[in-house]
């Protein structure tokens, strides 16, 4: 069948492949069925007239149109006079797909940790930050640019991580990444397939990033007090959640810190200080940055996701200055560099200090939030890791029961048993309650929930 295979210019671009073998008029027939099938023609598309669709594939009028009368008839398409021909919606078809199951069994009220509001986005800032960048923007900021970022936004986080985290954060030693997840790839890689000592509890998603990049990890127990350095021995690096450890919640004692960095200095060891959401403390100032203390020693890695939101993708890395033009050129040849137009646009709102004001909006809500989660369970419950963060950890006796029963009130939650390194019998059980994710409206009902879950359990 002497066709294009390419239907373009009529409203629509659409790859079409006839069986030439079934004859013109069957042959385009079975194209158009397979592309409603398939849903690369999506239910409401307008197609094109009889008379272009034939001039377009080099076909009779006469062809086209029986085409279309017969896919009408089989109920692929629609015919309605002064409306032309669309697709018809055809009943929905389980096809197996993940997103189709997540989306049934989405929760009535989502208390998972890991994100923040982010219906707080600054959208109205964000805007103005972002005409302002693009108003201002050299014509070389839409070429490749420097894998470490652009210099405007390592300059005003220079300043603003000195400010506000106690980081020594020179720009010549800053690197921008996607995000913390893309950071400590690019370290791991640069390591060189070391062993990585990673908090035992803490978040799984990361220690498999370790292994994909071709480290090997190795748990280190975290008590009250933090990370127990003591218990480090020959390992390359070691990644701590030193503010507010993740899921515990427990901030770095001051001779953990020392002995932490003494481990380091002695060893010629690294540390990876993951610092994501050292913004929010409620009862006092936030907690400095370990990577004042030993900026030779620590590479400290933080990111927009929790003060933004994760859509943005942008992070960053201060890094020792041994490691930062290893870290440049593995950065180079994983993605080139991070996208440059919001790079610009985030320093703007930091240099605007509409980031900051941002910040401080956001730790007052949050700080309501947590009061509330108090107000309801404190009582009746041991809450730990409240003094920070955007997330609490909550003691039960039974997990899966838990569990079950908020499963059954539309209710998700985080559970401790899923950070272990090597869950078993013995290990202590809580829940990890999220209060970043609900919407201001819902959060009040969704405690409820949780306190009948708890107190039926």
């Amino acid at each position: 069948m002497d066709v294009d295979d390419f239907w373009s210019g009529v409203g629509v671009d659409l790859h079409l492949e006839p069986d030439g073998a079934a004859g013109r008029r069957a042959g385009l027939e079975k194209a158009l069925r397979d592309a409603v099938r398939d849903g690369r023609l999506a239910p409401g598309t307008r197609l094109p007239a009889t008379r272009r669709l034939a001039g377009e594939l080099g076909i009779s009028r006469g062809t086209a149109k029986a085409a279309y009368d017969q896919l009408v008839a089989e109920g692929y398409l629609t015919a309605r006079q002064g409306s032309g021909t669309q697709v018809a919606a055809l009943p929905s078809v389980d096809t197996g797909r993940p997103g189709a199951a997540a989306r049934a069994r989405a929760p009535r009220f989502d208390l998972r940790p890991g994100s923040p509001d982010v219906g707080a986005f600054p959208a109205a800032a964000w805007l103005r930050a972002l005409r302002r960048a693009i108003a201002t923007a050299p014509s070389l900021a839409y070429d490749y640019g420097d894998p470490r970022g652009r210099i405007e936004l390592r300059t005003a986080l220079s300043g603003y991580l000195g400010r506000a985290r106690g980081v020594i954060a020179p720009p010549e030693r800053i690197v921008i990444t996607s995000g913390y997840v893309q950071g400590l790839a690019l370290l791991t890689r640069v390591l060189d397939g070391a062993a990585v000592a990673m908090e035992d509890p803490g978040l799984p998603f990361h220690r498999e990033v370790v292994r994909h990049n071709g480290g090997s990890v190795v748990p280190v127990r975290v008590d009250e007090r933090g990370v127990r350095a003591g218990e480090l021995g020959e390992e390359r690096a070691v990644v701590v959640t030193a503010a507010h450890q993740y899921p515990t919640g427990v901030t770095l004692q001051p001779e953990r810190r020392r002995a932490l960095t003494d481990w380091a200095r002695t060893g010629g060891a690294l540390i990876v200080e993951d610092d994501y959401d050292g913004e929010f403390r409620y009862d006092r100032q936030p907690v400095g940055a370990l990577q004042g203390m030993a900026p030779g020693q620590v590479a400290y890695l933080g990111t927009a996701s929790k003060t933004l939101g994760p859509a943005l993708r942008l992070g960053w890395m201060v890094l020792p200055p041994h490691l930062v033009d290893a870290v440049a050129e593995a950065k180079l040849h994983s993605d080139h560099h991070t996208e440059t137009i919001g790079q610009l646009a985030l320093a703007e709102l930091i240099d605007s200090h509409a980031y900051d004001r941002h910040v401080r909006a956001c730790r007052l809500r949050y700080r309501r939030r947590r009061d509330q989660l108090l107000d309801r369970l404190g009582s009746r419950r041991r809450l730990r890791g409240i003094a920070a963060g955007l997330h609490a950890l909550v003691d039960v006796a039974d997990e899966e029961e838990v569990l079950a029963r908020a499963e059954a009130e539309g209710l998700a939650l985080g559970r401790l048993g899923d950070h272990w390194h090597t869950p078993g019998e013995g290990r202590p059980q809580g829940l990890v309650v999220g209060y970043g994710t609900p919407r201001e409206r819902v959060y009040p009902e969704a405690l409820e929930v949780l306190a009948k879950v708890l107190d039926g359990a």
